[in-house]
């Protein structure tokens, strides 16, 4: 056992060996992750009269997910050493400064974003808390729009397709994003809640990438690669969507209904997608040739 964890500790230390900032940066969001549960454990998660510290939990978690993706996929994005210092000159301000705004205010009882009770401070560091999504959402667009570049695709293209799907699912969530702050509020009709259409869009990150990364690891020739890699990003995009439609319409995702349905398929098929690319890497010979690292882009 304490292998595995060494080799799985030494992986991790090259996974992030050129973006160590952010890599903290998210582990900084699961030690507070891990810190709000024993609290929740102990307490409860209610903070009247607005306070809900599951949901600092869950945003803390999230963020801390979404910093360590983008630590991964910066390296790729071919931006020279200053372009990225100064995207993470970016990330780190807003970042911890929604770590504080999200956790504090629950802490106090005040809704960080929507509050109907607090002062005009709070009032003010909700704005504030605004501004800094629409920032977020801008450099992350940015650096989205970096693997559409021609040269990342021929060095890579399964991998750099995946991280494309990907970030088109991004935007979806962030469009979800920007749906709460218009509605002032995550819910809506009588059982639509945006929040899940939100962190199912980013949840990409995590799960594109590493199916194209599988995939180029992989024994499959080139067709039923790029086939895997299509079906398996489509099929997460159309669950996205038809999650997005189910909300909007004012609807619960967790009924059984044509919607809902067809996003369960959507993930169930890419996860298919996923199984199937793992299982063609195992079947590499022992002594195969040695492929590109995940962070490698010279092939």
């Amino acid at each position: 056992m304490e292998n595995y964890i060494r080799l799985a500790l030494r992986g991790a230390g090259r996974l992030f060996a050129e973006e160590k900032l952010l890599a903290w940066l998210g582990v900084a969001g699961f030690v507070l992750a891990a810190g709000i549960a024993a609290y929740i454990g102990m307490f409860g998660p209610i903070v009247p009269p607005e306070g809900n510290v599951a949901s600092a939990f869950s945003f803390n978690a999230a963020i801390g997910v979404f910093m360590l993706s983008i630590a991964m996929l910066l390296p790729l994005s071919g931006f020279k050493a200053k372009a990225r210092t100064a995207i993470r000159r970016v990330f780190v301000p807003i970042v911890v400064y929604a770590y504080a705004v999200e956790t504090i205010q629950h802490f106090r009882g005040v809704n960080p974003r929507f509050s109907q009770s607090g002062s005009i401070i709070d009032t003010i560091a909700g704005t504030a808390f605004g501004l800094a999504s629409f920032i977020l959402i801008i450099v992350t667009t940015v650096v989205a729009v970096a693997f559409f570049r021609r040269k990342l695709l021929a060095a890579r293209p399964l991998l750099i397709l995946g991280i494309r799907y990907s970030f088109v699912s991004v935007t979806l969530s962030f469009a979800a994003g920007l749906w709460m702050i218009a509605l002032n509020g995550r819910f809506t009709g009588a059982g639509g809640n945006i929040i899940v259409l939100h962190g199912l869009g980013f949840h990409a990150l995590q799960v594109l990438p590493l199916l194209g990364w599988l995939l180029e690891r992989s024994r499959a020739e080139a067709r039923r690669a790029q086939l895997l890699l299509h079906t398996g990003s489509a099929a997460w995009i159309a669950s996205v969507a038809a999650v997005a439609i189910q909300t909007a319409a004012g609807r619960t995702i967790f009924e059984w209904s044509a919607l809902p349905v067809v996003a369960a398929a959507g993930l169930l098929l890419c996860l298919a997608s996923i199984a199937a690319a793992a299982g063609t890497e195992l079947l590499k010979p022992r002594f195969a040739p040695a492929v590109p690292s995940f962070t490698d882009l010279e092939r």
